[in-house]
């Protein structure tokens, strides 16, 4: 593909990318809607998935035609993360990939899963690695473990996903029939529909005979954090990821120290990370849901269908 827009030719070390496809994240909406503050006439967008159509003097990583993935802390490489790397974020701190192609540095991209298309890679950026994070870097989620996961959205269902790979029972919760019968399809051992059951936190305990969860991705914030709490078990880990019920709440801290929990936030994770999980999904042949496709001159339909909330798994945006 020549003559793309929004590319300049590669200078050393840097690569063009012709961007395919991307997918929406609850980031994404945050920025478009002025949630998070940007820049007049920024370009949306934090994942990205394309072809490589040209590189830069003493490019090694990676050749014209290669697939690739981009990455969500640019700066991020490996190790923690260089105070920086919360600024330049794809598609809020600089432009991201709603457009047709890009040239960055190719530390900037990873390659893409084998056999995967770039609709599914464009999923990995965000979600995926957020979910991977969640359960085999800030703790290690191994056979026999109970993981707890909230709803359906991309993160959920990653985690899901990884959690049945790595041999582990998940208990997962939706205020959906239709969708918690979609759940037991894709492994969910546990179901709970929150609407029913609104303190779904002792369900979850009385479903582990009393124990808790091992590790909780915890994607809701302050109005479902209490009972993340209460479904964990002593010791136990939970994964700090949304605010979709808000950005602040209290915080039940006699619940907390009293069963010795694991709260850690995080948001999504390194180039190197995101490599493990690449290795990861292709071991286990694992693909990702994606319950929905829109063209990206239709991106706002595309939006009002995310907040409506009826997608399962990931939206994807084909470019």
């Amino acid at each position: 593909m020549t003559d793309l827009p929004n590319a300049a030719d590669p200078g050393p070390g840097e690569i063009t990318v012709a961007i395919r496809a991307s997918s929406l994240n609850f980031h994404d909406f945050a920025v478009v809607s002025g949630m998070i503050p940007a820049e007049q006439g920024r370009i949306p967008m934090s994942d990205g998935a394309g072809e490589v159509t040209a590189v830069g003097e003493g490019v090694t990583m990676f050749s014209v035609g290669d697939a690739v993935v981009s990455t969500f802390f640019p700066e991020w490489l490996d190790g923690a993360p260089p105070t920086s790397s919360f600024r330049v974020v794809p598609g809020d701190g600089i432009d991201g990939y709603a457009r047709q192609a890009v040239t960055a540095p190719e530390t900037w991209f990873t390659r893409a899963p084998n056999g995967w298309t770039h609709a599914e890679a464009a999923t990995l950026t965000c979600a995926g690695l957020t979910a991977w994070r969640a359960l085999f870097v800030d703790t290690h989620v191994k056979p026999g473990d109970t993981v707890l996961v909230q709803g359906t959205g991309g993160v959920s269902i990653f985690a899901l996903q990884f959690a049945k790979a790595a041999g582990a029972r998940v208990i997962a919760t939706s205020s959906s029939g239709e969708k918690l019968e979609r759940l037991r399809e894709l492994g969910a051992d546990e179901v709970i529909n929150y609407k029913e059951v609104p303190a779904w936190g002792p369900k979850a305990l009385e479903l582990t005979g009393g124990q808790g969860v091992d590790t909780v991705v915890e994607v809701g914030g302050p109005g479902t954090l209490d009972q993340s709490m209460l479904a964990a078990r002593i010791g136990g880990h939970i994964a700090l990821i949304g605010v979709l019920t808000g950005i602040a709440g209290p915080v039940q801290t006699a619940l907390l120290f009293s069963k010795n929990l694991r709260v850690q936030g995080l948001t999504v994770g390194s180039r190197a990370m995101q490599l493990d999980m690449i290795a990861g999904v292709e071991a286990n042949g694992i693909k990702p849901v994606i319950s929905d496709t829109f063209e990206l001159a239709n991106l706002a339909d595309a939006f009002r269908h995310q907040i409506a909330n009826k997608h399962f798994g990931k939206i994807a945006v084909a470019i």
